[in-house]
C-alpha cells in the first residue's frame, strides 16, 4: 500500500460524481489528512530507536476502508511500513478479487512498535481513526477487537469478534467486519477459506456504496 504522499486525489466511488466545489472541498479535506498523518508518523519516528522502530499506517488518508490487525511483523517492523510483506500481498489480491478499489484502503496495526503501552497505542489508534473517517473497519482477529472496544471512541458500540464476516455497527458512520487474523490464515488452507469467507463481505458492502 502506497503513502499519502503518492495518493494526490482520492480514487473512491463517492467521489467520481462530485461537482467542482465539492471536489475543492474535498481537497481540503485531503490536505488537513495528509497534514495530520504526516504528524502522527514524526511522533512516533521520533519515539523510536534503532531497536524500536516505528510501523506506520500505510493507504490513502481518506479511505472507505479500514483494515486493522493487532501488531506488526518482523518484516513490517524491518520496513516500517504496516501490511508490509505476505498479508499485504494476499489483501491485495483479495481487493482485486473482490472489485474493491486498493486506493480507497487504509491499513494500520492497533500495536506500532509492538511492545508500547496499550494506553499509549489506544490513544494513536484513535487519532488514526479520527483522521480517515472510515465507512468501515475490519477487524482482525479477537485480539483486534478487543483493542477496538477499549478505545475511547465516540459514540461506539459493542462489536461480537464471534460474528465473522457480519457487518456490524461500530458507530452510527462507521460499520465493523471481524475477520480471523490475516497473519494467522496464510499457512494453512483451511485458515485461508475461514478468512476468505469472512472478509468477502467487503466486496458486497463496497458494491452497494451510493457513487458519491
Amino acid at each position: 500500500m502506497a503513502s499519502p504522499e503518492e495518493r494526490p486525489s482520492r480514487t473512491s466511488r463517492r467521489s467520481a460524481a462530485k461537482p467542482s466545489n465539492g471536489d475543492e472541498i474535498q481537497e481540503r479535506y485531503l490536505r488537513r489528512a495528509i497534514a495530520e498523518i504526516n504528524e502522527l508518523g514524526d511522533e512516533l519516528l521520533a519515539l523510536g530507536d534503532e531497536r524500536h522502530v516505528p510501523v506506520l499506517g500505510s493507504g490513502h488518508p481518506l479511505a472507505d476502508v479500514f483494515l486493522l490487525k493487532q501488531t506488526p511483523l518482523p518484516s513490517e517492523i524491518q520496513e516500517g511500513v504496516a501490511f508490509f510483506g505476505r498479508s499485504g500481498q494476499a489483501l491485495l489480491k483479495s481487493l482485486q478479487r473482490l472489485a474493491v478499489d486498493p486506493l480507497a484502503v487504509y491499513g494500520t496495526n492497533c500495536l506500532k512498535f509492538g511492545t508500547e503501552d496499550p494506553a499509549d497505542a489506544r490513544r494513536w489508534l484513535t487519532r488514526e481513526l479520527h483522521i480517515v473517517q472510515p465507512r468501515l473497519v475490519v477487524a482482525m482477529g479477537d485480539p483486534t477487537v478487543s483493542f477496538l472496544e477499549a478505545l475511547d471512541f465516540p459514540l461506539s458500540e459493542s462489536v461480537d469478534p464471534e460474528r465473522p464476516g457480519e457487518l456490524q455497527r461500530f458507530t452510527p458512520t462507521i460499520d465493523a467486519l471481524v475477520t480471523p487474523d490475516i497473519d494467522a490464515s496464510l499457512d494453512e488452507q483451511a485458515a485461508k477459506t475461514r478468512f476468505w469467507n469472512a472478509f468477502k463481505t467487503l466486496g458486497t458492502w463496497w458494491a452497494e456504496l451510493p457513487p458519491y
